[in-house]
């Protein structure tokens, strides 16, 4: 089934967005420090907790940390429930995001070779994961003459979509949502010599195997299929959140070299594992990431239990 089929327009999802829609637009009234700091806050304490999400960040934690101490990883869920709310907010704030964006530092091995790629017409597929503000990171590429287009995952709620595209589209560049017909769009944006930003850490049951943070995780290999296919530069990218809060180090790693697909897809996990265990808290541990491994890992538990 597309992506796109799978989203819903039920009473719950029109509440849940004109609930969204009425936080969202008295929190733009703010000045961008109180605004963000604000959504921090209740990404941390009431959202999170209300939607399951701190839950599953700390199941998520001790599934690959189990050694961790419960009180670090209580710690670190209140962290990535802050940073998530942080980046929905700033994703709306886009003229602020956009302005902020000319002032970073943005810079690594993978830069130079990037911008050689833009004077020569090249394709490029910039990768990054969730984590930090992976929307920041397109920002920063686009003030400095790039042009990133995004393909993205539509959300599940319709009526939440519908604006959710628009900051993905203000940012510059063109937006393709993921599927089939996503996907073969994108695809051209990147033969005739476009720039693409994809995100790679989320479940995708018909991909892949490879190790993420050490445990078997399926994912899209697309990122190798399309730059073998285009001759397209691989760039690992990553916007990590400073110490204030609202500002943002972004780094290009090296390119990923081309050999195969499988080999590649790794190299690209590897990248973003490093980054994620530098700074637990700046990656969304609240995704459903390894389903299978942890209903596998259940179902041992009980069958031990009941042996």
């Amino acid at each position: 089934m597309a992506v796109e089929d799978k989203q819903t327009r039920t009473w719950a999802d029109w509440l849940t967005d004109r609930l969204g829609r009425a936080v969202i637009g008295a929190l733009l009234g703010l000045p961008h420090r109180w605004r963000v700091a604000v959504m921090g806050w209740l990404g941390r304490r009431v959202l999170g907790p209300l939607s399951g999400y701190r839950r599953r960040a700390r199941e998520n934690l001790a599934y690959v940390w189990p050694e961790m101490d419960r009180t670090e990883r209580a710690r670190i869920a209140d962290a990535v429930l802050d940073n998530v709310g942080r980046v929905l907010i700033e994703n709306y704030a886009t003229a602020e995001q956009i302005a902020r964006a000319k002032t970073w530092h943005t810079h690594g091995p993978g830069l130079s070779p990037a911008e050689a790629a833009l004077a020569e017409g090249r394709p490029i597929l910039f990768v990054s994961g969730h984590f930090g503000n992976y929307q920041a990171a397109r920002a920063a590429m686009n003030v400095r003459g790039f042009s990133l287009g995004g393909l993205y995952r539509p959300m599940n709620n319709a009526y939440f979509n519908e604006h959710y595209v628009r900051t993905i589209q203000a940012v510059g560049g063109p937006a393709f949502a993921r599927g089939r017909r996503g996907l073969a769009s994108f695809m051209r944006h990147v033969k005739e010599g476009g720039h693409g930003a994809l995100l790679i850490d989320q479940y995708y049951g018909d991909g892949v195997v490879v190790d993420f943070l050490g445990k078997p995780a399926p994912t899209a290999q697309s990122v190798g299929d399309i730059a073998l296919k285009y001759n397209a530069l691989v760039v690992p990218i990553y916007a990590r959140r400073l110490d204030n809060g609202l500002d943002f180090d972004v780094l290009l790693e090296a390119p990923v070299p081309h050999t195969d697909p499988e080999t590649m897809t790794q190299a690209l996990m590897d990248s973003l594992g490093a980054q994620v265990r530098e700074r637990p808290g700046q990656w969304f541990w609240v995704h459903r990431r390894w389903k299978p491994e942890r209903q596998k890992a259940r179902a041992e538990r009980i069958a031990a239990r009941d042996a």
